[in-house]
Order: structure tokens, then sequence, then C-alpha cells
């Protein structure tokens, strides 16, 4: 953390049971990506398309991809419809694929956050981490807790 601007990052590494090409598209079609995380989602996964998810009701998030590097690396903005603090598209996800014997390595970082954003948005992306892991890996998740019982972004 910087203590001049306040900036935090949540980073994890997960193990996936499926290969880089498989977990990317959980990242890049929207049907994929609403198996693990959100209600509808526009995805236009080039430099410049939207990045649009409605995480749970009330709560949509909203950025546009940055680099698109199939199957390895893709980065996009990030941000919530009207959050004066977190507007869309002002923070960073980056998303690294990388083979790790049968499965793979997703490295995950979101930066451009300040402490407390950093915190609230942890325990939001270690659940649907943990919901990726099992959708990309070929089971199911389940129904969503989050999306019945919504906690404010």
């Amino acid at each position: 953390m910087d203590a001049v601007t306040d900036t935090a990052v949540y980073e994890r590494t997960i193990g996936i049971d499926a290969s880089p090409e498989t977990v990317w598209e959980f990242f890049v079609d929207p049907q994929k990506l609403m198996r693990w995380m959100g209600i509808d989602a526009e995805l236009d996964p080039r430099a410049g398309g939207i990045y649009r998810c409605n995480v749970i009701p009330g709560n949509t998030a909203r950025g546009e991809f940055v680099e698109v590097d199939k199957p390895h690396r893709v980065v996009f903005t990030w941000g919530w419809d009207g959050n004066d603090t977190l507007p869309p598209g002002s923070s960073t996800v980056e998303v690294e694929l990388t083979p790790e014997g049968d499965g793979t390595a997703l490295r995950f970082v979101h930066r451009d956050l300040t402490t407390e954003q950093a915190a609230s948005h942890a325990k939001g992306w270690d659940h649907y981490l943990a919901r990726l892991e099992i959708a990309a890996g070929g089971g199911s998740p389940g129904d969503d807790p989050w999306v019945t019982n919504a906690p404010s972004m």
C-alpha cells in the first residue's frame, strides 16, 4: 500500500482442474461467466470492448477490455455503476493463465483500489474465484447465495 495515495491490490493465485483454453472462456464468454459470477453480462473481448457484469441485483460492474491475449492473459478495467468512489473503469483486473500439470494456475490481480475497497473486493473475489474453480473444472457451483442475499458492494 502507498500511504500517500492509499492504493491497494488484491492478488490471488488458484489452481483449476482445466486447461488454460477452457478457463479463458469463463472470462470472455458471457454465458460461461454467468455460471460462476453474475446474473447478466455483456462482454466484447477485444481491446476497447465493453466489460459489463450485473454481479448481483443492483450491483453492475462496468469497464472495458484493455488487453486480450488468448488463452494467456486478459486485462479489463472495473468499477461500479452509480458508485462515485469506484466508478466504472477506475480500477484494473488482470488475469494470467499458465499451464500447470493437467490444469491451470490462475493469477488474479485487482489493482487501483483503496485499502477499504481492496478489503471489500477480497471478500467478493474469494467468493467468486471459488465458484470459478468449480465451474471451470466441470462442476456446478450451484445457485449463488449472494444473488438472493445481495451484499452491498
